[in-house]
């Protein structure tokens, strides 16, 4: 892979990376996309990174489709997809891992210890494998992203990293990989989660900037909800990711809730609402 990046950059030309645990859908095309106008070719890789699961969580499970991935990926205009092996990416375990910092240890970092020194790691290996000018994050998982653009910035590494906006199902439902854990009756559930976000938009619109009482907001709705348990909500500033006293246009209202046994997370920058995120065609 290593090679071929170096060869596909020949001539001056820019490469795009989208990094990927697979089970592609409309969400990860929207990331490809963005890749293609923003470079000359695109790398997409495929790896269930299995340091960012802790004990107990669903690596084992997690929906692994390749053949479907690759179809999906070649309709999309990648040039290619790269699917390392568990052995080929950590040949023997590591003993260097990337440390996310304190930033890392709050909110998503708080209830799954060590999942974003896993993230950081494997993202810092792909890295240094396909060397891209510029890499595409989902804004979905937005603690994740904002921990990349300061791991890049901190260790100095040569990669333009961009977040994309969320891209939605109709009902407002953040598209994952892990909604396809979800029956009937968990899907209409989950549907609460940006109904959360939305309520707490409008509260945001009519005036409200304390960052505690529209996080409030959102987690009373959540609560009222039937079969939703929530995690955490959090009103945060897009950079430190530190909790905001007042709250403005670039906040980022992120919530995380369990429905039945599935985690799912979601968020909100407060100027954009959802209107601001992409939504599935059809």
């Amino acid at each position: 892979m290593r090679e071929h990046a170096r060869e596909m950059r020949s001539g001056g030309r820019r490469l795009g990376f989208v990094p990927t645990m697979g089970a592609l859908h409309a969400g990860h095309l929207a990331l490809v996309a963005e890749a293609r106008a923003r470079a000359d070719v695109v790398v997409l890789s495929v790896f269930v990174n299995p340091l960012q699961f802790g004990p107990g969580e669903d690596f084992a499970r997690y929906p692994r489709d390749l053949r479907r991935d690759t179809d999906l990926a070649a309709g999309a205009g990648v040039d290619v997809l790269w699917a390392p092996s568990p052995d080929a990416m950590y040949p023997e375990p590591p003993q260097v891992m990337v440390a996310p910092g304190p930033a890392g240890d709050r909110y998503e970092g708080a209830v799954r210890p060590g999942h974003f020194s896993g993230v950081l790691t494997v993202v810092t290996k792909l890295f240094a494998v396909v060397q891209p000018d510029v890499a595409i994050f989902g804004r979905k998982d937005f603690q994740q992203a904002a921990l990349v653009r300061r791991m890049v910035r901190d260790l100095s590494l040569p990669v333009e990293v961009v977040v994309a906006p969320t891209v939605r199902e109709k009902d407002g439902l953040a598209l994952s990989s892990r909604n396809a854990y979800l029956d009937a009756g968990a899907r209409a559930a989950a549907a609460a989660i940006p109904g959360a976000l939305a309520r707490a938009v409008e509260t945001y619109r009519r005036g409200e900037r304390g960052g505690a009482a529209l996080a409030d907001c959102a987690r009373r709705a959540l609560e009222g909800a039937a079969g939703v348990a929530v995690d955490y909500v959090v009103c945060l500033d897009p950079d430190t990711l530190e909790p905001v006293v007042t709250a403005g246009g670039t906040s980022v209202l992120a919530v995380a809730a369990r429905v039945g046994p599935t985690r799912l997370i979601d968020n909100v920058v407060l100027g954009a609402g959802l209107e601001g995120d992409a939504r599935v065609a059809g």
